[in-house]
């Protein structure tokens, strides 16, 4: 959700910053806009809509200047419009600044500057942020780096929300100031020069050296060097990171869409997510964890917490865990969680999830269980995310940078490591273990049975074309296959924007089969056998009135009565959801390629929620 770039070198800044833009798209945006300094001056060109038509707009070739900053903007305070889009400049046009997070009291400083003699053009809380920089900037009796710090630490302290901002004065013509608050931040180092972007792949492409800052810390960016500061803006060190990540790796490498690149890497990332954990004829190696038997006894429960896509994770993983650990799990909203007065104590374990590790909600839902005094650990996609930071423990994905909005190799890795979690609970708790061994031996072998799945992805999109023009389509399971049909729901209705609900199939006629009329289509997902009966009562129970049916199952030689039906390897229940959920992933993808939309960037979706 909003995206940050920013530059200071030998090169033309503008390029780097574009392309840094067009590597974050898949954040989720509505307009953008660059700032360069060229010569003694700011200048500023934004656009609405997309960075192509950024890249396109009057002036933009004139931005010559070494040193600048650029952003994408998801509009939270005003509409999508070039006004509101950043960067935002203060009333003299000496400052510009980017912003990504939301200002809780804009308006009270919009009044405080108000009353000082600033006007404001947008609509947005970030315009506050310049004329707060330069109303103090405008008390110094000097004019230096250490002032313009000063003034920015000033207005910094005057903010409540999150913010993680850019700002570039036209003073000072080879330095800009970053600062950080529940908002991410990179800092890129160069040779003689230096890169900012909100997210890695921004800069990528330029360093795989990176400085990672705190919440409340400053840096002072030069094409030399990089100078950092705590609140109080005394001098700190910091050591460069080493990202070895492949360039390579955010590129669609032949696919028509990231999205559908991602589907098909999925057996690469549940292999390297769990294989190093499941050594043959050795226990579960979690070297990340230290937990105790006595202590694994002693917890009451077990919160898995989470937004979206990482929820349903958590709701498909929830009977892994109790099944093999025979600890109580529940699962909750992130976004509800710590306003729900949870009940924990030192003998709760919380488990966050996220793929970015940028999660506003669950960043605050993390803080308030460690202060409850709960053991804490963060299930993340990325290293060095802000929620790695938050908790007692990180357990690792390794499903590699997931480029589209819409989840997919993510969520899979994610319900592949909890199910290694689970094989660490029991036997670590030693019980359950002969369902230890079995679940040992079937997650190694769902990458090549995921491959085989895909195999498939020519009849899905036959199937898929049926049902493109659909308004409606309902989606029914029952334990894991529910948890499953949850995420198969939000994947059509993320990126085909066709209405979509999931439904328990035993509560379906419970007041939704009244919605069941003639030519709905019910999807319905089966493979647990002793469930398999009721299920397929409930499907008949559509079928007879009116309802079209696609089926994905599990089981062999299902019933002839229904309309579609997609066939996984028979596997147990508890990895049932790795391969059901596939077939399910690509009639999605194929549905919104049918209807002519941009699969990798629906509307009104951000890839990393970074604000409440």
């Amino acid at each position: 959700m909003c995206g940050i770039v920013g530059y200071v070198g030998t090169k033309k800044a503008k390029p780097i910053l574009i392309n840094g833009l067009y590597k974050l798209e898949y954040r989720g945006y509505d307009s953008a806009g660059v700032a360069v300094l060229n010569g003694n001056t700011i200048d500023c060109v934004k656009s609405k809509g997309r960075v192509a038509d950024l890249d396109k707009m009057d002036g933009i070739e004139k931005l010559e200047g070494t040193i600048g900053i650029a952003h994408t903007r998801w509009a939270t305070h005003g509409k999508p419009s070039i006004v509101n889009a950043h960067p935002h400049m203060d009333n003299s046009k000496h400052i510009a600044v980017v912003h990504n997070g939301i200002i809780e009291n804009f308006l009270e400083l919009r009044e405080f500057l108000g009353e000082k003699g600033y006007k404001f053009l947008s609509e947005t809380d970030t315009e506050v942020i310049p004329n707060l920089i330069d109303y103090y900037y405008s008390q110094e009796k000097e004019h230096t780096p250490t002032s313009l710090l000063e003034s920015v630490r000033k207005a910094c302290d005057m903010l409540k929300g999150s913010y993680a901002i850019e700002v570039l004065c036209d003073e000072f013509k080879n330095m800009f100031i970053v600062s950080k608050k529940n908002s991410p931040l990179i800092i890129g180092k160069g040779r003689n020069e230096n890169f900012v972007g909100s997210d890695i792949p921004a800069i990528l492409s330029y360093t795989q050296d990176f400085y990672l800052i705190n919440d409340g810390e400053y840096a002072v960016i030069t094409k030399e060097k990089v100078d950092f500061y705590d609140k109080d803006l005394n001098s700190i060190t910091k050591e460069t990171k080493n990202f070895l990540m492949n360039a390579l790796s955010i590129e669609k490498n032949g696919y028509e869409d990231f999205m559908l690149k991602e589907i098909f890497e999925q057996p690469k990332a549940i292999s390297e997510t769990v294989t190093a954990h499941l050594p043959v004829g050795q226990k579960c190696v979690l070297n990340e964890l230290d937990f105790t038997k006595s202590y694994l006894q002693g917890i009451n429960k077990i919160y898995l917490v989470a937004c979206g896509t990482a929820m349903h994770a958590g709701l498909a993983s929830k009977y892994t865990i109790e099944s093999l650990s025979r600890i109580p799990v529940e699962v909750e909203a992130a976004s509800e969680f710590r306003y729900s007065d949870p009940i924990i104590n030192d003998k709760t374990l919380c488990v966050f999830i996220t793929q970015s590790g940028e999660t506003a909600d669950t960043i605050a839902a993390a803080k308030l269980a460690r202060e409850r005094g709960a053991k804490t650990i963060a299930v993340s996609n990325v290293l060095e995310s802000s929620i790695t930071r938050e908790t007692d423990y990180v357990l690792y994905t390794h499903a590699g940078p997931e480029i589209a909005v819409a989840s997919t190799k993510a969520y899979t890795s994610q319900v592949a490591l909890f199910a290694v979690f689970a094989i660490y609970l029991a036997e670590v708790l030693e019980i359950n273990l002969d369902k230890v061994e079995i679940l040992k031996n079937e997650l190694r072998s769902i990458p090549e049975k995921i491959e085989q799945v895909l195999s498939y992805a020519d009849e899905i999109k036959k199937i898929s074309k049926k049902f493109y023009k659909e308004h409606d389509v309902y989606f029914i399971g029952r334990g894991i296959d529910y948890a499953t049909s949850m995420e198969a729901s939000l994947k059509l209705k993320e990126i085909s924007y066709i209405h979509s609900d999931a439904y328990p199939a035993g509560e379906l006629k419970h007041g939704a089969i009244a919605l069941i009329e003639d030519g709905k289509l019910v999807v319905s997902v089966i493979t647990n056998p002793e469930l398999a009966p009721k299920t397929i009562s409930n499907i008949e129970e559509t079928i007879t009135r009116g309802a079209k049916t696609f089926v994905v199952t599990t089981l062999p030689n299902l019933s002839s009565k229904f309309d579609y039906v997609i066939q996984v390897p028979e596997v147990s229940i508890l990895t049932s959801g790795l391969l059901s959920v596939i077939p399910l992933q690509l009639f999605a993808y194929y549905i919104s390629k049918e209807k002519g939309l941009d699969v990798d960037k629906p509307r009104n979706l951000a890839k990393s929620v970074t604000v409440e």
